[in-house]
């Protein structure tokens, strides 16, 4: 059984874990601290048992996807992995960091990935051990119910590299595009100036938070709005986003929204932290503006 490597565990490395381990793969999921993993294995278990009540998997094959998930509290049982997978925060320092870190113990032929929504491969390939085996593969939140993913190479990434992560991409159920290491690369560089705009449009009053979210939900026929699904990817990561969009091409289409910026500053990310746009800390959301 191939052995894949998953840094970070929260919302978006348990959930690349689960999909990893429902497909057959022995998984290792690491966090800065073994309580940490074990939470995101939990997160795991309840998402799970709640397939099983609705009948999408069968009890054996829960048992086996969490017997496949070993959770630790460093990257330094990662040495028989394939390929390692990193699912940080949105920040470039900490995934450098990381890199450094797991690249003591990374093997020989060992892939390493980085989860990143936008920030340049190329660029954080200059951290790793070796760029020719170092690429984006970038998983949708939910991981379970997105069947998408976008494969970057950078500069130097061998064919084989792209190859083996496409491999098992597929794996995986999921389909595969694949983006130029430009910012954003490709849903995000298409997604992220429509949030941002939305906030812009409630900042300067065009209309209310719920006209604007009922507006591009039915006008668009998208299944959430704009406002609404800022909250759900989190106003922080959306403004990492954008500021990466920004400072990488120079556009000024790409300024982060002023009340995006605010709202931020006040550590109003969003649904996991019960208030963003609307507000969760209550069973129904409601406007926070």
């Amino acid at each position: 059984m191939q052995t894949i490597g998953v840094i970070g565990a929260g919302q978006m490395g348990a959930g690349i874990a689960q999909v990893s381990a429902q497909a057959g793969f022995r998984v290792i999921l690491a966090d800065v601290a073994l309580d940490r993993a074990e939470a995101g294995k939990a997160g795991i278990a309840k998402a799970l048992a709640r397939l099983v009540e609705k009948e999408k998997i069968a009890e054996d094959d829960r048992d086996a996807a969490l017997a496949s998930i070993e959770p630790v509290g460093s990257v330094a049982a990662m040495g028989d992995c394939a390929l390692v997978i990193e699912a940080a925060t949105e920040r470039e320092a900490i995934k450098r960091a990381i890199f450094a870190d797991v690249g003591k113990v990374l093997g020989a032929d060992a892939i390493l990935a980085s989860n990143t929504s936008s920030i340049p491969i190329t660029r954080l390939a200059q951290a790793a051990p070796d760029p020719a085996r170092f690429m984006g593969v970038h998983f949708f939140n939910p991981v379970p119910v997105m069947g998408l993913i976008e494969l970057i190479r950078g500069l130097a990434t061998a064919d084989a590299t792209v190859a083996a992560v496409e491999d098992y991409a597929k794996a995986l159920g999921k389909q595969v595009v694949r983006a130029n290491d430009a910012p954003g690369f490709i849903v995000n560089r298409v997604l992220m100036p429509m949030l941002n705009e939305a906030c812009f449009a409630l900042g300067e009053g065009v209309a209310t938070m719920q006209d604007i979210d009922l507006a591009c939900q039915l006008g668009l026929n998208h299944p959430m709005g704009p406002l609404t699904l800022a909250d759900f990817i989190g106003l922080d990561t959306c403004l990492e986003i954008t500021r990466v969009l920004f400072e990488g091409t120079g556009d000024p289409k790409f300024r982060p929204a002023p009340l995006l910026v605010k709202y931020v500053e006040a550590g109003w990310f969003g649904r996991k932290a019960k208030r963003g746009f609307y507000d969760y800390s209550g069973a129904v959301p409601v406007p926070t503006r």
